[in-house]
């Protein structure tokens, strides 16, 4: 008889504990059911990068200067620089730069003890593609284009145009007070 007992009590007292831990589940049921949802929808709506996320490497031309520090610190060696040596001025001069971003950890350390600080971190994250050498990136996709303003014919072009324009209206308005002159 004594060993029912001691039987009942162990019984009742692991009949107590289930019903516990079944309260504690329920309670932290309904506390997330409080909650608003955690998911957005993404391609409509965007969530706001962190103040130090590190996204897609910004790259601009003009500031590198050719120095490799960026492929030496990098984990991989990612970072592909070509450059030429220019014997006049004794300067490297940058031809290409180029990342893969298919295979870039996004660790920083090329942003980090980059020099010049020609390379940034962008809060870009939309990588994704649908062929893996489109996310290869140089220096035309990852920044500005590596022609300098002064060598760019467009530009010449639109600049003796404009000279050409003012030329002309100058001569027009020469005739004009010719004109009002002569009446």
């Amino acid at each position: 008889m004594f060993s029912m007992v001691n039987g009942f009590r162990n019984y009742s007292q692991q009949a107590i504990e289930a019903l516990r831990y079944i309260g504690q589940g329920f309670i932290v049921t309904s506390d997330h059911m409080n909650r608003l949802p955690m998911t957005i929808q993404y391609p409509y709506e965007k969530l706001v990068p962190s103040e130090r996320f590190r996204g897609r490497i910004h790259f601009e031309f003009d500031k590198c200067i050719a120095c490799e520090v960026c492929v030496c610190v990098c984990l991989i060696n990612l970072p592909v620089v070509d450059w030429k040596f220019k014997k006049n001025i004794k300067k490297k001069e940058l031809k290409s730069y180029s990342i893969d971003f298919g295979v870039c950890i996004f660790c920083g350390n090329c942003v980090e003890y980059c020099p010049t600080n020609c390379l940034l971190m962008t809060e870009e994250y939309e990588l994704s593609t649908y062929d893996r050498h489109e996310s290869n990136y140089d220096q035309i996709a990852s920044g500005r284009l590596p022609i300098s303003i002064i060598e760019d014919r467009t530009i010449e072009s639109i600049s003796s145009f404009d000279f050409s324009s003012k030329k002309i209206m100058e001569e027009h308005s020469k005739s004009k007070t010719v004109t009002k002159f002569l009446d």
